[in-house]
């Protein structure tokens, strides 16, 4: 064992986020920590990490005991936690993120920028990647963002790196490539904890699996004696049962129908009609313009040409607002930056996008607002003490609800959704899924949803279209749909 947590318990005013948590990795192995939101995972590792200090219990690590860690103290031991928000500084470079605040120094105690360039070069390759080390960080994709994350911690000599929902942002592509270093990394002795709410790469990368449920290990076992249904029946203490809603779709009439959209190189002419109570899914590798897609029939980013048609009739749109007044609704990919107001209330963020329906004599009626958003919150159950409570304390899955209640309330009758369930854990998701069903099938809503997650599109939509290099290559029924259809379309074009 390299890592040995003993009986470690923690709690906040009124909360008790850990119960006697026993948890140990072996050097050289992945061991994943699931759990559903608010299981404890975080809390279990900001304590490993230094950030938190445990109520009771001991921590061992390569065999000596960690009697009060602090973060430099756990760092310097080699325990390197990288976090699904990178902690970088994008305005500065490649060498100087993985040396930061211990860039190499002449013997005159300059900075030797050439070793800095150097041993950050040693370091990128050593993963499998070519990057040049005097790039700046905000210009290279997300997952060379985190394999200098992976570099720096290299680079301090980890010898075990905490992966916190890695793939979060990662196409499949992407994501093979960072198993691929795992596996590379794991063959010279470092050990891994990964966390994800994605169960298929539980089972593809992971050799012990671990659940945390209500703050106590409910099953600590090798990953290959588990089944998903296990493994989910362990996370939410009840049989989910089928894990897709049961669908029977009514299609009516076509609402939605895009056609020849150009832009650039980034979307080359597509088109695509979508009909009220339908689930259309569009997947591809990333960069392959799915969410481009989705921005550009809003209005968010300009189209070179094309034509997009609402009801039949001909629009022109050029901005998110217009979108929204005509009935189309967006859940954004990247809820927190791009759509919510963390800081805000509940009611504030289900209601912004219809305020003029709360005016009254020229003021906003509050009563009238917090009503329309408890209406809401009760249709959608979303979990929160009450509307007034400030949205950023809300689970992802509560979130994502509060997303999607908020284009409800702009009466949209065409939902586009990029990433619906992304960083949002298996009981959530089940939540998720039954409530974009719920709005096909009694709203007649029509749905775009982009994913990454193969099994959620196939579970869920009617129609797939599969991008690849900016096209549609290729559109499958739903009995024609599995995961190897469309990856053949996704990579081979």
């Amino acid at each position: 064992m390299i890592l040995q947590m003993a009986g470690i318990a923690k709690s906040f005013p009124g909360v008790r986020a850990l119960d006697g948590v026993s948890f140990s990795v072996r050097r050289g192995e992945v061991h994943a920590l699931v759990g559903e939101n608010g299981a404890g995972k975080s809390t279990l590792m900001k304590i490993l990490s230094g950030a938190y200090q445990s109520d009771r219990g001991v921590i061992t690590f390569d065999g000596k005991v960690v009697a009060l860690p602090t973060p430099s103290q756990m760092i310097g031991l080699g325990i390197a936690v990288i976090y699904q928000e990178f902690a970088q500084a994008p305005h500065l470079t490649v060498a100087e993120n993985i040396f930061l605040h211990r860039l190499p120094r002449t013997r005159f105690g300059l900075v030797d920028w050439k070793k800095a360039s150097l041993d950050a070069r040693g370091y990128m390759e050593r993963l499998g990647f070519s990057v040049d080390p005097l790039a700046r960080i905000d210009r290279l994709s997300v997952a060379q963002r985190q394999m200098v994350e992976i570099a720096r911690a290299l680079s301090r000599n980890a010898q075990l790196i905490v992966l916190d929902e890695p793939s979060a942002v990662l196409g499949d592509n992407e994501l093979q490539k960072l198993f691929a270093t795992i596996r590379s990394l794991q063959n010279e002795g470092v050990s891994f904890i990964y966390i994800s709410h994605r169960l298929k790469e539980v089972f593809d990368i992971s050799q012990t699996v671990t659940v945390l449920r209500d703050g106590k290990v409910v099953n600590s076992t090798a990953t290959r004696q588990m089944t998903t249904d296990e493994l989910i029946r362990s996370m939410v203490g009840r049989s989910i049962g089928d894990y897709f809603p049961a669908r029977n779709p009514k299609f009516g009439a076509v609402v939605l129908k895009v056609t020849g959209i150009n832009r650039g190189k980034i979307l080359k002419d597509i088109s695509l009609t979508l009909r009220g109570g339908e689930i259309v899914g569009i997947c591809g590798l990333a960069g392959a313009g799915r969410s481009e897609l989705l921005r550009a029939i809003i209005g968010a980013d300009p189209i070179d040409n094309g034509r997009i048609e609402l009801h039949g009739k001909e629009l022109t749109i050029d901005t998110p607002r217009k979108a929204i007044s005509l009935g189309i609704g967006f859940a954004p990919e990247d809820r927190k930056t791009d759509g919510l107001f963390l800081l805000q209330s509940v009611s504030f963020n289900i209601t912004i996008s219809r305020l003029r329906d709360f005016l009254s004599a020229f003021r906003l009626d509050l009563g009238k607002e917090r009503k329309a958003a408890q209406d809401f919150a009760a249709r959608l159950r979303v979990k929160t003490p009450d509307v007034d409570a400030r949205i950023g304390n809300l689970s992802g899955g509560n979130q994502q609800k509060c997303v999607i209640a908020k284009q409800l309330n702009a009466k949209c009758d065409v939902l586009l959704v990029d990433e619906p369930t992304r960083g949002v854990d298996v009981g959530a998701k089940r939540e998720i899924y039954e409530l974009l069903v719920d709005l096909t099938e009694r709203n007649g809503l029509a749905i775009v949803m982009v994913s990454s997650d193969l099994p959620e599109v196939i579970g869920m939509c009617d129609r797939i279209l599969v991008m690849c290099e900016g096209r549609i290559a290729a559109e499958l029924a739903k009995a024609d749909a599995t995961e190897e259809a469309i990856m053949k379309h996704a990579t081979i074009h």
